[in-house]
């Protein structure tokens, strides 16, 4: 056996590990420890995909070597590897990113809890990237839940901790479905192990005993995965969860921690069930309507926002709808489109959140779109940024999101039934987009507006407010729940070193996956072909 093989292993234990040791250090050594940690898996998931695209074969590890039904498997060919550097890349850009704030929205005694959640929250991420077995990846997507909903919680304000809640609340429910669709699998089956399970399906499908219960299994992990990922209209917990939180960790929940859902979903059609089976069964037909609804309706509410941070939680929304309309689709090509694209989202996404923070720092802590006139000037980079990322996820070409809607597009031709919608809703979601994302670029680079309040603003004494007074009486409100406040509105603002290098580094990936498309498609087909 080849040292490589362990690497999944070591990267999932070290991730948790670093949690382990983070939870008795101090919140600067904690932030050391995550990393290191971040780098270090890094380093080993590149090894494991030079290893696995030169051997072009997927590996079985059996953890402590024991089979069926007593052992633990992990798998990975070059799909897994891929994901697993792209995760690393984008975790460890949106902890370089929002590492100032971090210490700035966090109790100085709790930020090491801080970095212990994110160390938990990469390990489940690999975990469910990198198992073969049903319940460990029922046990990290609890672990995933917990770590998320203690990092949209830990700036202990009143929004973030309803967000809390409500993401908690919904999580549950996802998880619960899991669950009874694991316990009624397992128990037609007698297996957690995907491939053996897959193994009981193809017998119980040939003989037509328990056909019902076999679908509902499917349909209930299906439910799921969308709850917990956030498709339309399972989405309620999306906005405020983004919008409130650090932003490392909006850039983390909204880029990565859904996406790893989709990524053991995909592995149950494939792996387990067939995809086959759950054309068969009329659930790719279900996730190709609720991914169209979701790309619209998703950019519908975010045109109505006048928050920018809750449009692009919105926008989150019609995202995951563009994953799931090509699951609906039901072909190779669709599959890949998909996962490009959750890369694609991984990569726009956390750079938005980030490049956010830098306009709201130069606005006064404010993220309305009237407060944000003229923040492109004032912080040339994070507008930048942000301009990149906006045209990214409308689609201009050389960045990677013009790719995500080529293969979508390429993928729709020739489907029967589901051609013309999936390419009519794709250029009416276009459209959308570049309306609530291009206005904000214009705003951005507007003239700066007025900061005076509207006219006779009064306090709650009865007094007029002039505008210097309405501008310190929201400040201090900001600084009373806890929102971190830059220099005034007007300042010019500089970003950290990190942010700024963070912020260059998001741009250049963007860049990347939209000029070097070709290379990352193959090797995500070759993936696919062995990912079964």
């Amino acid at each position: 056996m080849a040292f490589v093989y362990n690497f999944p292993l070591f990267s999932i234990i070290l991730s948790m590990f670093s949690a382990i040791i983070s939870s008795v250090l101090s919140g600067k050594w904690a932030k050391r420890v995550s990393l290191i940690m971040v780098c270090l898996v890094l380093l080993m998931s590149s090894g494991l995909l030079v290893y696995t695209h030169s051997t072009g074969e997927a590996v079985t590890y059996m953890m402590g070597h024991f089979p069926a039904p007593w052992g633990n498997e992990i798998r990975f060919g070059v799909l897994e590897a891929v994901m697993a550097v792209f995760f690393s890349i984008v975790m460890l850009l949106s902890l370089l990113g929002g590492m100032s704030h971090v210490f700035a929205d966090v109790e100085d005694t709790k930020t090491n809890l801080f970095f212990v959640l994110i160390d938990m929250t990469m390990s489940s991420l690999l975990a469910m990237i990198y198992t073969n077995d049903l319940f460990t990846g029922y046990v990290f997507v609890e672990i995933n839940t917990i770590a998320a909903a203690g990092l949209i919680m830990i700036r202990q304000h009143g929004h973030s901790l309803v967000a809390s809640i409500r993401y908690l609340v919904m999580s549950s429910i996802g998880s619960g479905l899991f669950l009874i669709a694991l316990s009624i699998l397992y128990g037609i089956t007698g297996e957690l192990l995907m491939v053996p399970a897959r193994d009981g399906v193809q017998v119980l499908r040939e003989s037509g005993n328990y056909s019902l219960p076999l679908l509902l299994s499917l349909g209930l992990m299906s439910v799921a995965m969308a709850i917990k990922s956030g498709l339309y209209p399972f989405h309620t917990w999306i906005p405020d969860t983004y919008g409130y939180s650090t932003t490392t960790a909006s850039a983390v929940l909204s880029s990565l921690v859904s996406k790893a859902y989709i990524i053991l979903l995909i592995k149950i059609y494939v792996r387990v069930f067939g995809y086959a089976y759950a054309d068969a069964g009329h659930i790719l037909n279900v996730l190709f309507v609720l991914g169209l609804v979701a790309m619209v309706m998703g950019s519908v509410e975010a045109i109505r926002q006048r928050d920018v941070n809750r449009m692009i939680a919105y926008s989150s929304v019609a995202q995951i709808g563009y994953i799931y309309m090509g699951l609906g689709l039901g072909t190779e090509a669709a599959l890949m489109a998909s996962l490009f694209h959750i890369m694609t989202h991984a990569a726009t996404k956390s750079m938005l959140f980030v490049s956010m923070t830098g306009l709201r720092e130069a606005s006064g802590g404010k993220t309305d779109r009237r407060s944000l006139s003229g923040a492109g000037y004032r912080n040339p980079l994070a507008g930048i940024t942000f301009l990149v990322g906006s045209l990214s996820m409308v689609g201009f070409p050389m960045l990677s999101g013009f790719i995500s809607k080529l293969l979508f597009a390429r993928a729709a031709i020739g489907v029967s039934g589901k051609m013309l919608p999936a390419l009519l809703v794709l250029a009416l979601s276009t459209i959308l987009n570049a309306i609530y994302f291009l206005r904000v670029v214009i705003t951005i680079y507007s003239p700066q507006g007025s900061d005076a309040p509207l006219d006779n603003v009064m306090d709650d004494e009865g007094h007029v407010l002039t505008p210097e007074a309405y501008q310190e009486a929201e400040r201090a409100k900001l600084q009373t729940e806890g929102v971190f406040l830059a220099p005034k509105a007007g300042a010019l603002v500089k970003n950290g070193p990190l942010m700024s290098v963070a912020m260059v580094l998001m741009m250049l990936l963007n860049f990347f996956l939209g000029l070097c498309s070709g290379p990352i498609t193959e090797a995500l087909l070759a993936g696919l072909r062995i990912f079964g």
